[in-house]
């Protein structure tokens, strides 16, 4: 287990060493550290120099990827070896950014080429939906596209499609399904003509709960506004999954699925089939560039040395403050409404692959594993919770992520939005002193409560704008820092088998809340909130 390796005590060695050590401090005593803890990775570019580090920290953070085998454990990945173990997979999400004539083989088979396939025809559809080739039943050009799916189906390509809004063709309307509430599909079809509706249903089994109820219920409203003939569903569906004879027989077109794998997880999916609807919004070259930014962080992240390798980095000063420092959460704060849906997509990136308390081998962990991850785009968030990251009780390190130009000028609003993110970093970095305060003439009474004791530790990511590749290549940052994360906390980042009880649960209770005289072997609380529930089932409105 990495926490008894001697890379792991020197580095809890290191933290009670300097557990006063202030950001102040660090970088009185390191005035070069600014202009030296930066690295560039394709556009992006990390300024780490307002973590509460040493280089001697970095150093032994370093040593600490080469005792966890880092690098050996991305080789594998890349390689197409199984280490998603609990479920034999491999785990190959970068195959789906791979260069045409790159070999990577999953039990001696090739998967490049139809990686390619299936991206060629997912762009041929989405020029042929923004030509107006694509028709409807009646005849008419598709003018809106509903996304069924759930997790990594309906976040991924949700968060992109606003992302890149800027690129969007506006002629075509993007919206999303993904919660088995009625109020998500009514609100989804709203407004809608069903002959100019196409509805993309994306799941891999095609036997997903949430998102099959959902796609029955558009295929209900789509069917029956074009005159309840079922045929209409072969022309305004399309379906993303591996399950061919369940998508026929829903009523969907063979022809119109587009494939899938086992290989990749949902959560890592947005550059495959998965972004069907994006790359309708955006359009097949965009698509392509946002796929080739993933494989220039794929490129940096394999070529770097762990000094100088981006996600290696942010990883590592995420296991020191969530493992040395004590902090349980991470804030990712993106400077940008475009980036609105970026937390709620790391969330369940991060979570979902690293919220795990047993190690590969079902050994119980002896080290904390995930934080929390969250946030909202400045600068609503400075109105709401910078309160408690500035001056709470708990250590909140946070990720500021700024770009140098918005699509689209207006007047110093970017300026403004930029200086507000840089000075968010310094104040959380250096706080002000109560010396500071009296000095300004502050009164002693409210010097306590206007103090800022700062040594609160961020990163800045920046980059020129918001583009395709840009947008492909943050994503990929995040995706190898998770990554990297599992593999020094010795957990499988693959699985996800805490989604899976609730889900059973759920099929077993849904018909017990129909019939009123099931009967119930659940526990107390459990069996008294499900009569409450028939009986306020019945009530209706007063």
């Amino acid at each position: 287990m990495i926490a008894r390796t001697p890379e792991w005590r020197a580095l809890e060695a290191q933290a009670r060493a300097g557990g006063d050590l202030h950001l102040r401090d660090i970088f009185a005593a390191d005035p070069a550290r600014g202009d030296d803890l930066v690295v560039e990775a394709g556009d992006l570019v990390l300024d780490y120099a307002k973590n509460r580090v040493t280089r001697e920290t970095l150093g032994l953070l370093v040593a600490l990827a080469g005792a966890a085998g880092v690098r050996e454990h991305a080789r594998e990945m890349f390689s197409g070896a199984r280490i998603n173990t609990t479920e034999d997979r491999a785990v190959l999400h970068v195959a789906l950014r791979a260069p045409r004539d790159t070999v990577i083989e999953v039990d001696g088979h090739d998967v490049v080429p139809a990686v390619h396939e299936v991206l060629d025809r997912m762009c041929d559809l989405a020029e042929r939906v923004r030509s107006g080739a694509w028709t409807g039943a009646t005849g008419e050009r598709i003018r809106a596209v509903i996304n069924v799916g759930i997790g990594g189906s309906d976040l991924g390509p949700a968060m992109a499609v606003q992302a890149l809004a800027d690129f969007a063709d506006p002629a075509i309307e993007l919206r999303f399904v993904s919660n088995v509430d009625g109020d998500d599909v009514r609100d989804a079809v709203r407004g809608l003509d069903p002959a100019t509706t196409l509805v993309i249903v994306s799941s891999k089994t095609f036997t997903t709960l949430e998102t099959l109820s959902n796609a029955r219920a558009v295929r209900d409203w789509l069917v029956a506004g074009l005159g309840g003939d079922p045929s209409v569903v072969a022309r305004h569906f399309v379906a993303v999954s591996t399950n061919a004879a369940e998508v026929a027989a829903f009523g969907i077109d063979p022809a119109n699925m587009l494939g899938f794998w086992d290989w990749v997880g949902g959560r890592y999916s947005v550059d495959s089939a998965i972004g069907t609807s994006l790359a309708i919004a955006i359009g097949a070259d965009a698509m392509r560039r946002f796929i080739d930014g993933f494989r220039i962080i794929d490129e940096h992240f394999m070529g770097a040395p762990p000094e100088r390798n981006m996600p290696v980095l942010m990883a590592l000063l995420g296991v020191w403050n969530a493992n040395f420092l004590g902090a349980g959460t991470h804030a990712v704060l993106p400077y940008s409404r475009r980036l609105a849906r970026f937390p709620a997509y790391l969330q369940q990136l991060d979570m979902e692959s690293n919220g795990k308390s047993v190690d590969r081998q079902g050994r119980a962990l002896q080290i904390q594993s995930g934080p929390v991850v969250w946030g909202e785009p400045g600068t609503n968030g400075q109105h709401a919770f910078y309160q408690l990251i500035h001056q709470g009780t708990r250590l909140v390190p946070c990720d500021f992520i700024g770009f140098g130009r918005p699509a689209e000028p207006l007047g110093d609003h970017h300026d403004l939005l930029m200086a507000n993110m840089l000075a968010q970093a310094e104040a959380l970095a250096f706080g002000r002193t109560p010396a500071e305060l009296a000095g300004e003439g502050v009164s002693p009474a409210l010097i306590p409560h206007r103090t800022f004791p700062g040594n609160r530790p961020s990163n800045v990511l920046l980059a020129p704008s918001l583009t395709p590749s840009v947008l492909g290549q943050l994503i990929a940052l995040y995706e190898h820092r998770t990554f990297v994360q599992g593999v020094i906390w010795g957990v499988n980042s693959f699985d996800q088998w805490g989604v899976e009880l609730g889900k059973a649960l759920a099929m077993r209770i849904a018909p017990e809340l129909a019939d009123p005289g099931a009967p119930l072997g659940h526990d107390s609380s459990t069996n008294a909130l499900i009569r409450r529930y028939r009986a306020l089932r019945v009530q209706g409105d007063r």
